[in-house]
């Protein structure tokens, strides 16, 4: 569970750190790319461990926020699928001209 929402939170970042403040920013570099730890986040910029944390969860709850208005993960998501369909049917010889157009389609559409 720990590291399914650690690669989530990875992918939040990446798709919506723009949307955060260069604190917001930093706090979640250091402690989900970096792997510091609160207390080590706090001793570098001198405040408590709890305002580390309280940050790094509101940053969260942000995220999450935006994937729920934006769905830019989501949409990654269902291309990375459709892309695996997709090679599979190109490696395929017998897969049908019409079965690899349909998913072009499913590509163009998913956006």
């Amino acid at each position: 569970m720990l590291l399914e929402k650690t690669t989530r939170m990875n992918f939040l970042f990446d798709f919506y750190q723009a949307l955060l403040t260069e604190k917001q920013r930093s706090y979640m570099e250091l402690y989900y790319l970096d792997d510091h730890s609160l207390g080590e986040i706090a001793e570098s910029y001198e405040i408590s461990r709890q305002a580390v944390y309280d940050n790094i969860r509101r940053t969260e709850a942000m995220l999450e926020e935006y994937e729920d208005k934006l769905r830019l993960l989501e949409k990654f998501q269902q291309r990375q699928v459709i892309l695996a369909q997709l090679t599979e049917a190109i490696k395929d010889d017998s897969a049908q001209t019409e079965a690899r157009l349909a998913l072009i389609e499913m590509l163009k559409e998913s956006d």
